[in-house]
């Protein structure tokens, strides 16, 4: 599906990084960044040109060889590695910041995925998360159909209870992300710090 989404030469979600993102990447301290399902590259390619060492994970070689192609334009460098996240291993005590942007997951994995986010993070290291929330259901702009990839945050403070939130809330907020992501929008956002 993912591949078919990105085959179009005009990018799904824009080229631009997501607002929120860009709105709190600063506090990510320096060194290596960790951004999964980055599809097409917008967030990985934003924080390489803040002077971050990136990885973007994501299982579409065609997103991902987009997301190469914007780091070109921009004049930075980001590594990617195609594969799914149920087979990723984030190793741990490795990443200044884990980036998870609109990366919806069943339940099983995506708690899996927190988990070894969790132990990734250096300590100081930060997470930062949004996601569509529960509340998104039906509204008609933007993510999953499927109501177990909607996240509530007490899912997700669970799933990130090893870590110091800084920031947990479910709001409404517009959304204007290319041709998919359009409009008024429930969204859960996390930034969570690991302690040391």
């Amino acid at each position: 599906m993912w591949n078919e989404r990105y085959s179009t030469p005009d990018y799904a979600y824009g080229t631009e990084p997501n607002d929120f993102l860009a709105s709190v990447a600063a506090h990510i301290p320096p060194g290596r960044v960790l951004s999964i399902g980055d599809g097409e590259g917008r967030n990985g390619v934003h924080l390489a040109t803040l002077g971050y060492a990136v990885t973007s994970v994501d299982a579409s070689t065609v997103g991902l060889a987009k997301a190469q192609r914007l780091a070109a334009t921009r004049g930075v460098q980001i590594t990617t590695v195609a594969a799914d996240l149920a087979d990723f291993v984030i190793a741990p005590d490795s990443w200044q910041g884990i980036v998870s942007i609109f990366c919806h997951l069943p339940p099983p994995l995506r708690q899996r995925v927190h988990e070894q986010a969790a132990r990734g993070l250096a300590p100081g290291g930060l997470f930062v998360l949004e996601s569509y929330s529960l509340r998104q259901l039906g509204r008609g702009t933007g993510g999953p159909s499927s109501a177990e990839l909607l996240p509530t945050l007490d899912a997700l403070r669970a799933e990130l209870a090893g870590l110091e939130l800084l920031h947990a809330i479910e709001i409404e907020r517009e959304v204007h992300e290319g041709e998919f992501h359009q409009g008024l929008s429930a969204v859960v956002q996390i930034i969570a710090r690991k302690r040391g």
